[in-house]
Formats: C-alpha cells, structure tokens, sequence
C-alpha cells in the first residue's frame, strides 16, 4: 500500500546533536558533530532545511558537545525562521532515550512529533511516513530500510517491530518471537505519539532502541520501509564523500 499525504499535520521535530561524533575525529575534537560540513553546508543545517519542506517549524535541538558552537550558529542564522528550543545536556550526552526524556517538557504540546539524528541525510518524504503513522497509529514508527548495516531491526510480515540483531556478532534480542522475521536497518528518524512519554519509565542514559524492545510486545512500534531511497549516515570522514554526491 502507498501511504500518501499533500500536507503534513505534524509541525514538531526534535533533532539529536548532543553526541560527541567519535567516529568523525578529527573535526570532533574542536567542534560539534552536527556542525560537521557536506558541500560547505553544516549538518545540521541540512536537515533544518529539510524538516521545513515538510513544514516543520517547531524544533528542539539537544546539545552537549561544543554546545555554545551550536546555540552561536543557531543565534547567527536567526534559527532559520523557526522556533527552535535548545535542550542541554550539561553533565553528559544522554544518549537517545535520555535525551529524548530530558526534551520532554519542550514536547509536551505535540501530539506526534518527528525525531532524526543529526548525522544522517535523506530524501525520505515524511508526509508518506506521517500518512502511515497516522493511519495505523503504532506509539512509534521508525523509519528503516534494506540496506547494509552493523545493526539491524526485526520486523514481522506485518512491519511491526520484534527484536534486534547485532550483524556483525550475531547477538540478537528477540522481544515477540517470530519464525519469519525481516531484518531492516535503522534511519535515524522516528515519528513518536505523545503516549510514548507515558510509557517511558527508563532514568538517566539510555538508548531508545533499549525502550522500543522492552515495549513492542504490548504497544506497538512499526517499521516504516523507505528501501531504495537515498540514505548516508554521515557519522564518518569517508561518508562526508558519499554524501557530497548525493546533497550540493
């Protein structure tokens, strides 16, 4: 099925960029991962830019890293027309789950709201991506694809998520056994409904990928497929290359 939408009514994105981007030393060792360039244009900037295609104008951005190099590039581009709330991470980045708990208060008006890490780039329409959240109605969608990847996602036929697989060790956490599983790699963008926060009872730093496996036998949390699409994780030095040919 085609899952289809001519405007989006989800107008709150969170992006993740408070992680210190170990894989892309030595740029990391003076600035923020985010601020990382592809074609003499910031990350970050990047998927601001994308995010308001989709009319996305309400933004949280949680910072840690050289956080006053993104909170003084976010002041001296007049945070791109948007409403931008910064989240800090003072101590240490949370990782995913715990920077996403910490944003909640800034989140707490958005019924549905996108998240994406900030070192990755696509051409995935997320007014299809809205459509099929908005008519299946998981708790989260995550968005995913066939493609090669350390680590993978399980899904059953029926695009709801199972487990997880570590490829290159070939661990697995299996959450709702299932003998005919597809594996998908994970995007870096989910589309989360506000129950979620209901839900997450985790403290401290976590990683969301621990809460979707512990909820997804009772509350649904579905794969969104964009295969085929352009996708780079721009999380390395040789991926910046990857990337230029794909975003100008």
């Amino acid at each position: 099925k085609t899952y289809t939408m001519t405007g989006n009514p989800i107008h709150t994105a969170m992006i993740f960029a408070a992680g210190l981007g170990t894989r892309l030393k030595p740029w990391t060792n003076h600035h923020p991962k985010a601020l990382a360039l592809v074609n003499g244009k910031p990350l970050l900037q990047r998927n601001i830019e994308y995010l308001r295609r989709f009319g996305i104008d309400r933004l949280v951005i949680n910072v840690h890293h050289f956080a006053d190099q993104v909170v003084a590039f976010l002041d001296d581009h007049n945070h791109f027309g948007c409403h931008i709330t910064v989240s800090h991470e003072r101590e240490q980045p949370m990782e995913t789950g715990g920077g996403l708990k910490c944003a909640a208060p800034y989140l707490k008006d958005a019924e549905n709201f996108f998240v994406i890490n900030a070192d990755i780039l696509t051409d995935l329409n997320l007014y299809a991506m809205a459509a099929f959240h908005l008519e299946l109605q998981p708790v989260a969608t995550i968005a995913v694809s066939d493609r090669d990847s350390s680590r993978a996602f399980l899904f059953d036929q029926g695009d709801h998520l199972c487990g997880w697989r570590n490829n290159k060790s070939g661990e697995e956490r299996i959450s709702v056994p299932n003998p005919d599983l597809v594996a998908r790699a994970f995007s870096g963008i989910h589309l989360i409904h506000h129950s979620f926060f209901d839900l997450l009872t985790e403290e401290g730093r976590f990683s969301m990928v621990d809460v979707y496996l512990r909820l997804c036998p009772v509350h649904p949390i579905m794969g969104y497929d964009h295969s085929g699409g352009i996708f780079v994780d721009v999380g390395k030095p040789e991926s910046i290359a990857l990337a230029e040919k794909y975003f100008l």
